[in-house]
């Protein structure tokens, strides 16, 4: 299994420091891709994916007039062989930040995303009101060959103006959960990615 290299992981946490954010490609192959889709076909055989809610623990509603995405949580410890690829990244990421910048992640949070069409989220923040954990989002989008007019951007509200990014497959987005507001604008296809965040606190001690 390929590693990240040392490069794109200098690119995620010198583009979180300058901009809040940061944008690389290539963060799964082409054939990775592929086989992490393979168990979203496999979930979704099974009935696993509900309807997304908002909110956090104890405050949570489905509300389809701000999201119609439909999710699947991950269980790091018995994720198949594809998904397990993407978290030893997430894992790489997350030691790499908090070896460089020192944002004290203890764990993190993922689940898979599928947005089918006229599904679209409404401008948000991740974090919670009521809990501050979220320190920072990720994003790792499926879609291959994924053309302008099948929508679906995610658009992030910075202080420069508006950006409008891609869901192209094999692209990983990460941003502050705590200061960039964001929407994915409406899908005309069905678009996929694995989606989490991570945390400065381990997700048992959540309730506290």
């Amino acid at each position: 299994m390929p590693k990240l290299q040392e490069r794109q992981l200098d690119q995620i946490a010198d583009q979180l420091a300058e901009q809040d954010y940061a944008i690389i490609d290539n963060f799964l192959s082409a054939e990775e891709i592929d086989a992490v889709l393979n168990v979203f076909d496999i979930h979704k055989k099974d009935g696993k994916f509900k309807r997304a809610a908002i909110g956090d623990s104890d405050n949570k509603t489905v509300d389809q007039s701000v999201r119609k995405d439909l999710i699947k949580w991950i269980e790091n410890d018995n994720a198949k062989s594809p998904t397990q690829v993407f978290l030893n990244r997430i894992d790489a990421v997350k030691d790499f930040l908090n070896r460089t910048c020192f944002l004290g992640i203890k764990e993190y949070e993922t689940h898979f995303t599928i947005y089918p069409p006229g599904a679209f989220y409404k401008k948000h923040l991740d974090q919670f009101n009521k809990s501050g954990h979220r320190k920072i989002s990720f994003i790792c989008y499926l879609n291959v060959n994924w053309q302008p007019e099948d929508g679906g951007e995610l658009r992030m509200f910075l202080p420069d103006g508006i950006l409008d990014i891609a869901p192209t497959a094999g692209r990983l987005v990460c941003f502050r959960s705590d200061v960039v507001e964001h929407e994915v604008l409406v899908c005309h296809a069905n678009r996929y990615s694995l989606t989490g965040w991570m945390l400065d606190q381990y997700i048992d001690l959540s309730f506290l």
